[in-house]
């Protein structure tokens, strides 16, 4: 062969019969006879005996050595290479499409009955409690060499789901995410079957498009009429894009010249702020000494007046503000901050103003109670986490911007050539990835596309209106039995109270009274703790409790599931009163 490739041909490989011989490929010359021989060269295979053959016919144990230093290519290597290569594809089952089809129909089957048809049952368990060593053996963790037959693989996804927590379940009232819906869970089953990252039109074309609607019409929500945004990993990394945004912004360089090119810098956030503002300073480098902490009312909104006296004493101490993060929906009370008193703040000294409402964004849904956000419009950012509220499914965390000048791909992009190509055949701006700080980025707005089409802005705003009623029921309900007591009226779909064990009723004006709520005797554990751990190895419910300020352990109840009636209300109060009957 003629031209460069010739010189580049693989050597033929000759031996006389007996001949010893040496594995060597090299496009160099051999080296003189008064060099030392390599390493490969010293490795000769000369004719061996009968009996030595027989003697070595079954492998080593442990693996071979290497004919070939370390670097050089070994003919006899890559005729190995190339033959498995030519084998049968190592797919899933053995490249048998039927089997595999075969199986994932019994997968679904086993979805079908054990998640959707047990799991969001009233009549079924919402766990099955053990504890970690039991369940270590039960599910029999250990990865091994050899693999397992269909069936055991069955049994496996079974008891995955057994002795899994039912979130779908009703009486699941532990997180801010509950309930399963069926058009959101068919959008994650195709998201999944598709398996395909959200940044490049040329490999995501749908879901590049379908994003930006979604995002558009969050925008319109917040009351926007252009701006950008993108999915993120969770409500704490959208409140984080939030502050390295918000920084970017006032402090370019930082982009390239990293802390050296700031000054010590401050934000503001509530006291009842979600912890991840506090994370995502320490994550940027501007330290948790930079939060400045808000003080709130005795409802948990943040207070207007202090925010102001904070930044003029973190400007006397010679930081730079530049970030007030508010909340609609705090996380254990459900508050929503004042907002239009908050950006009036925000626009007399030139601040960014972020708005956490991860929790509480679905409100926007509602004409009925979207004025807990009144004022939302006027933020520079916007977190919305629409797999709480909405039961979209984990996870859906939408980070919404005002901005139109691109801000998200100048703070973030770094234009690698292998994915972002500016010569490519189609527009490509349509080519997002750039934006964010994530290469592969899952697809997350399919499960809440569909799950929109399905049932409509109406559909979404009466899911909104009914949390909202279920939860007012439920306030007015412990107003009426002995044993509950409310740590405050509900704003939101939080309902927070305390149950009186039938050993401290009747005696709310003694002394005593709100220790012994606390700690039934100095060496019992707390009221909230021994009910919660009742609750959860009976399997009869889930619901959270936590201490708050000076407040002792209460119950955080959570009105969020779709599914939930006025049934499951009373089986809360009901199950309550048995489990603490003889507390």
């Amino acid at each position: 062969m003629a031209g460069p490739l010739a010189s580049r041909q693989k050597p033929e490989r000759q031996f006389a019969p007996g001949q010893a011989h040496t594995c060597v490929f090299s496009e160099s010359p051999p080296k003189p006879a008064s060099q030392p021989a390599s390493r490969c060269a010293r490795r000769t295979h000369p004719k061996k005996t009968a009996e030595e053959r027989a003697s070595r016919a079954a492998p080593p144990p442990g693996p071979s050595t290497p004919c070939q230093p370390r670097g050089h290519r070994c003919p006899r290597r890559d005729r190995d290479l190339i033959l498995m290569a030519d084998s049968k594809p190592l797919l899933s089952l053995d490249g048998d499409p039927a089997a595999a089809e075969a199986l994932l129909q019994d997968v679904f089957g086993i979805v079908v009955d054990e998640v959707i048809r047990k799991g969001t049952s009233a009549s079924e368990k919402v766990c099955e409690w053990k504890e970690p060593e039991e369940l270590k053996q039960l599910l029999d963790l250990e990865l091994r060499s050899e693999g397992e037959s269909q069936e055991q693989i069955l049994e496996r996804c079974r008891a995955v789901i057994r002795y899994s927590v039912k979130t779908c379940h009703p009486r699941f009232f532990n997180q801010l995410f509950s309930g399963l819906d069926p058009h959101a869970l068919a959008g994650r089953i195709v998201t999944e079957s598709l398996n395909t990252s959200q940044y490049t039109y040329e490999i995501a074309p749908v879901f590049v498009l379908m994003e930006e609607e979604v995002l558009k019409k969050l925008r319109a929500l917040v009351g926007w009429s252009s701006g950008d945004g993108v999915f993120c990993p969770g409500g704490s990394i959208s409140n984080m894009y939030a502050m390295n945004l918000a920084r970017y912004q006032r402090y370019p360089d930082c982009k390239q010249r990293g802390l050296r090119a700031l000054p010590p810098l401050a934000l503001f956030t509530s006291k009842e702020c979600h912890y991840s503002i506090k994370k995502g300073a320490a994550f940027l480098g501007l330290g948790t000494d930079s939060v400045r902490i808000v003080q709130a009312d005795e409802r948990g909104k943040m207070i207007p007046e202090d925010l102001e006296q904070q930044i003029r004493l973190a400007e006397a101490e010679g930081a730079v503000p530049f970030l007030v993060s508010a909340t609609s929906g705090t996380t254990v009370l459900g508050a929503f901050d004042p907002l239009e008193a908050i950006a009036d703040v925000c626009q007399r000294h030139g601040l960014w103003l972020h708005v956490d409402a991860a929790w509480g964004g679905s409100v926007l849904l509602s004409q009925t109670h979207r004025h807990l956000l009144d004022g939302i419009q006027r933020a520079d950012s916007v977190a919305w986490n629409p797999h709480k509220l909405l039961s979209v499914g984990l996870q859906c965390s939408a980070l919404l911007l005002r901005d139109t000048s691109n801000l998200l791909k100048r703070c973030h992009g770094s234009q690698a050539s292998y994915l972002f190509q500016q010569d490519k055949f189609y527009d490509v701006t349509l080519d997002t990835g750039d934006k964010v700080v994530q290469c592969g980025r899952r697809v997350d707005c399919l499960k809440l596309w569909l799950m929109w089409k399905a049932q409509g802005g109406q559909g979404l705003e009466r899911r909104v209106d009914q949390a909202f009623a279920l939860a007012r029921y439920l306030a007015e309900e412990l107003k009426k039995r002995e044993g509950f007591e409310l740590v405050m009226e509900p704003e939101f779909v939080n309902v927070c109270f305390w149950f009186v064990p039938p050993s401290l009723r009747g005696k709310k004006g003694s002394p005593d009274y709100n220790e012994r709520l606390a700690k039934l005797a100095p060496l019992l554990p707390q009221v909230a703790p021994i009910l919660k751990e009742s609750m959860v190895k009976k399997g009869s419910m889930m619901i959270g409790y936590q201490p708050h300020g000076t407040r002792g352990n209460f119950f955080r109840m959570v009105v969020a599931n779709p599914a939930l009636t006025r049934v499951d209300m009373d089986f809360l109060l009901n199950e309550l009163e048995q489990l603490g009957q003889d507390l």
